[in-house]
């Protein structure tokens, strides 16, 4: 482009005759008035700073290079004005530079403490104020900087101060740049605050999720010998993120065929719904989609529960990730007693795993393995996860009752499905679900206590008011095309066998079940009759249904055919319990 580089209405400078004497052309110092500099950048190889000199035309057969040297030993300037207009980073940015009266040594700034390393550093000289946009977003700051010859050492760091703003996102550094006109390298204490994690992206090129508030500080160091393959680490970092606090290492690798992102992260104490949009399910708490949603902007449909907030996937694909995670206590709700999170994500080009995933629930454990394919239209989803031994009463510490049963529930999850949401990929989703209760407790006064409308009439109806002891629930629930359809899905209580048949569908939320109870020996039920549970799940209808009472024996002969659900079950029961799980009883009878 055809702009002036540099304009200078006054240029002093002081020259020693005697070392001419010498052939050096030597300048004390350089004082530069008001110095304006506009740098302008079109494309990758249209700018206004870079010069073909008359040097530059010499062939190997030219005479011999002058034997005149040139020495300056200072450079200095009042306020000067540096103007960025950069097409490639749309960029446009208004730098000010003042010189700080005298120079500021570097551990003064920095509060750095080894003396010794600080004093290898060179001062800082100048301030500055900036202001303008970035990757087309407003950004102003201020810092500090070392001096113009400084810039030529390639043994001394060059020191660099700075506080930018983009928004609500703040970046605050401090260190030192190596061999500063080759930008070897950085050393920098950074930190980072924000909005949302996500909001960095444009900032640095990192892909980072949505996230509540956050607030970052660590230690920054890079190398950049080989541009075509930079190296970030960001190191012994500490922060939040909404209400939890965290802490790793991360490195950052430039170069083809994708940028990636590796390290290790932990969480002392982790609010899972400052995960939630990580899994598209937004808790509504400190993020820009709940601020979005208290305002009236509600992605969720109305009379719909399963989360319908998409997945992000149209940046999966800039970057890879090899990240582990762990967190140790996890907050989710009053109660849920979750514990000792570990995954470790997988991201390779839109391909995302969290392979494997463990967690500690109700004083025992879920583990297995979630797969979504990002580069797929739309994004196809697979979950594997096994529960195993969770406790009844640590399920629902609060609820005196459950206080007495020694009770435990195990349970596995296989589906897959395609669809860009929660509530998507459950729609069409197939796969199996199995479930195994032994030894709990029912009661009209339990299902008041969880909100369970429905659970409260239809154990009115089926033992009145009396508390009841579960010796099994027992469910092998096939999903096919996201509709739920048990194979097997009964309770054997103290007074009753009760089985349960119909459908649940994921994808219009719809409810059609039927419920038999039948009485056990010579004890009595309430009810004789089938119930019904209809309409949606967020506004479930129970009653009882017209026909026939239920004959004796029905149910009981109905469960007795069901062999292979039933064998399938049996494989949740750990060896190590023998035969004090009561369902291992009930199923191996049923298997006969």
């Amino acid at each position: 482009p055809q702009v002036t580089m540099i304009h200078l209405p006054r240029v002093e400078a002081t020259l020693a005759p005697l070392a001419l004497l010498s052939k050096t052309v030597y300048l004390p110092w350089i004082k530069l008035e008001q110095p304006d500099v506009r740098l302008i950048r079109l494309a990758e190889d249209n700018n206004n700073w870079t010069f073909q000199l008359a040097g530059d035309q010499r062939t190997s057969g030219d005479s011999a290079p002058s034997s005149w040297s040139f020495r300056l030993d200072n450079i200095l300037f009042d306020r000067g004005t540096i103007a960025i207009d950069d097409k490639i980073t749309r960029s446009d940015i208004t730098i000010l530079v003042d010189p700080l009266g005298k120079p500021l040594p570097f551990s003064e700034v920095t509060g750095t403490k080894d003396q010794h390393s600080a004093a290898k550093v060179g001062d800082y000289v100048f301030g500055l104020s900036l202001k303008g946009r970035y990757k087309d977003q407003p950004v102003t700051g201020n810092g500090k900087i070392g001096g113009m010859l400084a810039l030529r050492s390639a043994s001394t760091p060059f020191p660099l101060q700075g506080d930018f703003h983009s928004g609500n996102t703040r970046v605050a550094f401090s260190g030192t740049v190596s061999d500063p006109l080759n930008v070897g390298g950085i050393d920098l204490r950074l930190k980072f605050a924000g909005d949302s994690l996500r909001d960095l992206y444009d900032l640095t090129g990192v892909l980072l999720p949505e996230t509540p508030s956050f607030s970052t500080d660590g230690r920054l160091r890079a190398d950049f010998k080989q541009k075509n393959r930079m190296r970030f680490d960001y190191q012994d970092f500490n922060g939040r993120i909404g209400d939890s606090d965290i802490h790793g290492s991360l490195t950052y690798t430039t170069g083809k065929p994708r940028p990636k992102l590796s390290g290790d992260m932990e969480s002392k104490q982790l609010r899972l719904a400052d995960l939630g949009p990580l899994i598209g399910v937004d808790s509504g708490k400190g993020t820009k989609k709940g601020a979005a949603r208290q305002a009236g902007d509600r992605p969720q449909p109305a009379g719909k529960v399963l989360p319908a907030d998409r997945f992000e996937t149209d940046k999966w694909q800039v970057m890879d990730a090899d990240v582990r995670f762990k967190g140790r206590r996890i907050e989710h709700g009053g109660t849920l007693p979750i514990s000792d999170l570990s995954t470790h994500v997988i991201l390779e080009d839109g391909d995302l795993r969290l392979q494997p995933v463990r967690f500690g629930l109700a004083n025992g454990s879920i583990a297995g393995s979630v797969h979504l394919q990002g580069d797929k239209k739309p994004l196809q989803g697979e979950a594997n996860l096994q529960a195993r031994r969770l406790k009844l009463k640590a399920l629902m510490p609060n609820v005196e009752m459950m206080q007495k049963t020694l009770g435990e529930m195990n349970g596995d999850v296989q589906l897959r499905g395609s669809g860009n949401s929660v509530a998507a990929l459950l729609g069409n989703s197939n796969g199996n679900l199995k479930l195994l209760m032994n030894d709990g407790l029912i009661s009209r006064n339990l299902m008041e206590i969880l909100g369970l409308n429905v659970g409260n009439y239809l154990i009115g109806q089926i033992f009145g008011d009396e508390e009841v002891r579960v010796n099994c629930a027992a469910a092998n629930i096939d999903v096919t095309n996201g509709v739920a359809r048990p194979q097997i899905f009964a309770f054997d209580t103290e007074n009753a066998l009760i089985n349960v048949t119909g459908t649940a569908s994921f994808a219009s939320e719809q409810l059609d079940l039927t419920i038999d109870p039948e009485s056990k020996g010579f004890r009595v039920i309430t009810l004789r009759s089938p119930l019904y549970v209809r309409g949606t799940f967020k506004s479930p209808q129970a009653g009882v249904k017209a026909g026939p009472l239920i004959v004796r024996g029905a149910v009981a002969a109905a469960l007795a055919t069901l062999v292979t659900p039933a064998a399938a079950l049996l494989a949740l029961i750990s060896p190590a319990e023998g035969d004090s799980n009561q369902c291992r009883t009930i199923l191996s009878q049923m298997k006969k």
